[in-house]
């Protein structure tokens, strides 16, 4: 019968799973990495729309056929723009360059609250691997808008690929790299600790001798009390058994010999003793095959009860090997999570902060070209000679109020970028700096306005004005921009006027933070899961549950210190934070 390796079986089991699971990971992280540049390209497009949608609104709005079609040209001479189209208010067709999409391939999806007069559309093809963004150019002119016509910028999923090539052929190579290094990792372990003991039993036992016993004991070098040293100790034990047996059947033999010696000398004398005795005799050697039998049973059993050990040896074995490796990809796991959770915190904060930076600019941007139209008619009443003082006065009037309504747009804008950057920074740097705890709670909760701008909330911090302490600035603002999410999707949900209260006191090294809004509250059983992972009460509007979780983690771990929480239904929740001065 063919025999099958223990260890290539294990190792065969073992290694098809990780080879799967790899084989997963690596593709959903080449599907994510192709999703998130798709994504950047498409910015992009809305970048390249604010850009140049003036230009070409102007242009067409003028009939200046020849300007859109410079302007669309140099838009196709851009990389990632694989095609252009430009249409005016009827539709028709004023400038198309580069690849374009059939008609019947192309799926639009309309962009706004209005879908039966759209302002703003996507674009696909996935027949041709084309997708873009499509936009309306809109003429302003003495308060009124008008839209002239509509522009579609197309991309491909060419460009895409380029981008993330380097980035897959990385995952692949790091993916097999890792999957040979397991594959040898394994085979010398499984070589050394199994493979080779269980080879040097078998070859021990083979060389057993009846005759002999006692010299076919098992002497296998082996430092590690484990499976295999229990069973060649049961082995041994049978062994030795075994000789006890032999030498009371060998005592039992020299008896029968001696009893029959006896019976021979008085035969003629004593005949009746003589048949006594051989009756006797034959009793004794009913009861020593009765022994011999029971004897053989015993091994029989022995033979069973060491290959049932060896099964649980083997179902042991494989078993702590699967528990050990779910353990580590749980660990990975949680770690991913986290990171993703932390990430996702920071993405939505981005995405905000940008929409809300759009407004002051496209201000400023309406502002300086209708700067620029007043510039125009002065330069042309200049040489008509048509210049007076009326309109010089109108013109610095007018002039005057752009420039303010300029400048106070991109001050604001600034103030947005300012405080975002910083705090963005933070959360993704370990680093240990000095902050002043005031001036930065006012940084992080300007990063955060476009979280409760449309609200009437209001957020009050108590803080002296020289709180400077040395920590971890990227802890400190990942656990109040956590806080400050959670009290407005939960505490304040369905509220018109929540108050969040942040009170922060210096004594000596310690720093006390006292967080509280006046919220929903939580229920006492609701309380008691507040720092557990995966724990929320609005899964079903997109909550992970990992908010309160990370607070926990980074006051306890990155600040060394403590947290605790205390709340009652409709009274509001409040957080106790303390920790050390780090300097």
């Amino acid at each position: 019968m063919k025999s099958t390796s223990l260890s290539r079986k294990l190792l065969t089991r073992v290694l098809s799973l990780y080879f799967v699971l790899t084989f997963i990971v690596t593709c959903v992280q080449i599907g994510a990495e192709y999703i998130n540049t798709k994504n950047h390209i498409a910015n992009e497009l809305l970048t390249l729309e604010k850009t140049f949608s003036g230009s070409l609104t102007r242009a067409v709005w003028e009939l200046n056929t020849q300007q859109a079609i410079s302007i669309a040209e140099g838009l196709v001479a851009i990389p990632m723009i694989k095609g252009i189209t430009v249409t005016d208010e009827n539709n028709l067709i004023i400038a198309q360059l580069g690849l374009t999409a059939d008609a019947e391939t192309l799926y639009i999806e309309l962009v706004g609250d209005d879908v039966n007069n759209p302002e703003y559309f996507n674009v696909s093809s996935q027949s041709e691997g084309l997708f873009g963004h499509g936009f309306p150019l809109i003429f302003e002119f003495s308060g009124r808008t008008t839209k002239v016509g509509s522009v579609t910028l197309l991309s491909s999923n060419e460009v895409i690929f380029n981008r993330i090539q380097v980035g897959i052929y990385f995952l692949i190579g790091n993916a097999m790299v890792k999957t040979a290094a397991l594959v040898l990792l394994f085979s010398l372990a499984f070589s050394s600790l199994l493979t080779n003991p269980l080879n040097a039993l078998t070859e021990q036992i083979n060389q057993f001798d009846i005759d002999d016993p006692e010299a076919s004991k098992l002497h296998v070098t082996n430092y590690e009390n484990n499976e295999l040293n229990i069973l060649q100790n049961a082995y041994n034990n049978l062994i030795d058994e075994l000789v006890a047996y032999k030498d009371e059947l060998a005592l039992a033999q020299s008896n029968i010999i001696s009893a029959n010696n006896k019976l021979d000398e008085q035969n003629l004398i004593l005949e009746q003793e003589v048949a006594r005795k051989t009756s006797s005799l034959s009793t004794s050697m009913l009861k020593m095959e009765m022994q011999q039998r029971e004897l053989l049973t015993q091994q029989k059993n022995l033979q069973t009860e060491n290959a049932r050990r060896s099964t649980t040896e083997k179902t042991l074995l494989e078993t702590n090997h699967e528990l050990k490796n779910s353990i580590i990809q749980l660990n990975k796991a949680q770690e991913r999570l986290l990171d993703a959770e932390k990430m996702a915190v920071l993405g939505s904060m981005s995405a905000e902060v940008t929409h809300e930076i759009n407004t002051p600019i496209g201000v400023s941007i309406t502002s300086t070209s209708y700067l620029a139209d007043l510039l125009t008619a002065l330069k042309a009443d200049i040489k008509d000679n048509k210049l007076s003082k009326r309109v010089l006065n109108d013109f610095t009037k007018n002039s005057e109020q752009g420039l303010n309504l300029v400048l106070n747009n991109l001050e604001r804008a600034s103030e947005l970028v300012t405080s975002y950057k910083q705090v963005a920074v933070d959360q993704i740097s370990e680093k240990i700096r000095q902050v002043n705890l005031g001036k930065y709670i006012d940084e992080i909760i300007r990063s955060l306005h476009p979280k409760f701008k449309n609200t009437q909330h209001t957020i009050k911090v108590d803080c002296p004005q020289d709180a400077e302490v040395y920590c971890h600035a990227g802890a400190i603002s990942q656990i109040f921009t956590n806080l400050i999410i959670n009290s407005i999707m939960h505490g304040f949900k369905d509220m018109e006027r929540g108050v969040i209260t942040i009170l922060v006191k210096l004594n000596g090294e310690h720093v006390h933070i006292t967080y509280k809004d006046n919220g929903h509250g939580l229920s006492d059983e609701q309380l008691t899961h507040l720092f557990d992972p995966f724990y929320t009460t609005a899964g079903n509007r997109g909550g992970t549950g990992l908010g309160t979780y990370i607070v926990n983690n980074l006051v306890n771990d990155t600040l060394n210190g403590s947290v605790s929480a205390s709340s009652a239904l409709e009274q509001g929740l409040s957080y106790d934070i303390k920790f050390d001065n780090m300097h």
